[in-house]
């Protein structure tokens, strides 16, 4: 699928200004290497996910504060339903989560399961 030139020009634009979460994540996936590859800000149609695994067709979207609001909520929502018509998982994680130490190994657990294609336990 082509993607639409402002898609990978906002792609191009996010990576240079990746959160803290969205940076911290970014290494412990490198770092760990999960068995698989995660592109990073990656276009696709008209969105640009925060992290991208093709070969298991998964996104990871990590969500700060403006996603707690009821019009970002829906566009969430939108988002993701046409991922799903893409074939696309998606996995979401608060931000706070990947900022907080005891939480990060749950969160990598969980990307390691969906990678896996079993339920994290």
């Amino acid at each position: 699928m082509r993607e639409p030139s402002n898609a990978i020009d906002r792609a191009k634009r996010l990576r240079r200004r990746m959160t803290l979460p969205e940076i911290l994540l970014w290494q412990e996936l490198r770092r760990r290497q999960l068995s698989t590859h995660f592109r990073r800000q990656h276009p696709i149609g008209p969105y640009v996910l925060d992290f991208y695994c093709a070969r298991s067709r998964l996104c990871i979207e990590v969500d700060g504060s403006t996603h707690d609001y009821e019009v970002q909520a829906r566009r969430d929502e939108r988002r993701d339903a046409w991922l799903a018509t893409q074939g696309i998982r998606v996995l979401r994680f608060d931000a706070t989560d990947i900022l907080e130490d005891r939480l990060i190994d749950g969160v990598l657990r969980m990307i390691d399961a969906a990678l896996k294609g079993t339920p994290d336990t």
